[in-house]
């Protein structure tokens, strides 16, 4: 997999505050990546530091094998940028808009006009962007953003403001230019909607990377437990089924229902003594730690670090 951005042991300091602290990580063509973290953890500056909107204190970026920083930065054309917070000439319709942008990126104008259609302002392009609600003037961000089919789409909390049908119909665009070979780099405090459909997680805390890989990946690396929940049939008021270790944490919810908190060893083996007893399970619910989780463990592992 070809990198599309790589990001060499970057430091970015304002003044004596330390923005980001010695970050390294590669993106890869066609790869979506989550970028997570609190206010303040360098996600955005790192975004703006890919832009060359910022120069690093240190270390070394190249962005579609340029260096942003440089001056010249050829690859800018090629890459698309959505902002926490978008601002618009409230004067220019939409469409006006949408034109600008097109020719800043000398791109076709009429291709660029249909994507107000593809983030549902077609109906309200003639309107004013001062007439418009927040909701519409992210949707009108988005158009910007995907105008030439970047190769690289930053993208800083895209989908606030956006109804649910809005946010999905956003999340299928993405995920096809990611299908097609764009990298997107996608920062959210929406960790569900990321945990369905990002690739690669990377988490940062104060300006540092804490984690970096598949959830599948740092749910082996946090060992955090799997929640099995089992309806068992005949059991009385406060039984739990004799079949389940002693060490086993567990507890009865309402009715027939044992939640029981797994280690990641011991997954399979309850599972086993569950259908091998002849016990009458009812129904089987096995639901592993969340992306909301794992970012609560990694963060708590790196403060707990001197």
């Amino acid at each position: 997999m070809t990198a599309t951005v790589q990001i060499g042991n970057v430091t970015k300091h304002y003044g004596r505050i330390a923005a980001v602290t010695d970050v390294s990580f590669e993106l890869g063509e066609g790869e979506m990546v989550a970028l997570i973290g609190h206010n303040g953890a360098g996600k955005t500056t790192l975004m703006k530091l890919m832009l060359g909107l910022i120069r690093p204190t240190g270390g070394s970026i190249l962005v579609l094998g340029d260096n942003p920083a440089a001056g010249q930065f050829a690859g800018r054309r090629h890459l698309g940028y959505l902002p926490e917070n978008v601002s618009f000439d409230a004067a220019l319709t939409g469409r006006e808009t949408q034109t600008f942008y097109a020719r800043l990126k000398r791109e076709r104008v009429a291709k660029a006009l249909q994507l107000l259609d593809a983030v549902g302002l077609g109906a309200a392009a003639s309107r004013r962007v001062g007439t418009y609600s927040k909701g519409m003037r992210q949707r009108l961000g988005l158009a910007q953003a995907l105008i030439g089919r970047p190769q690289v789409l930053l993208l800083d909390e895209p989908t606030t403001g956006l109804d649910p049908e809005l946010r999905q119909t956003f999340y299928e665009v993405i995920q096809r230019l990611a299908a097609e070979g764009t990298t997107v780099l996608l920062s959210s405090h929406a960790l569900t909607e990321l945990e369905e459909r990002a690739g690669r997680v990377i988490i940062m805390h104060r300006g540092i990377k804490v984690a970096d890989g598949s959830i599948e990946s740092l749910r082996k690396l946090a060992r955090l437990p799997t929640r099995i929940r089992l309806k068992v049939a005949g059991l009385a008021p406060g039984e739990v089924p004799s079949w389940l270790p002693a060490s086993a944490p567990r507890r009865r919810l309402n009715g027939h229902i044992v939640e029981i908190d797994a280690a990641p060893e011991q997954k399979i083996e309850l599972l086993r003594c569950a259908t091998a007893s002849g016990t009458a399970l009812e129904d089987l619910d096995i639901v592993p730690p969340n992306l909301d989780e794992l970012y609560a463990h990694f963060l708590r592992r790196s403060e707990a670090k001197p």
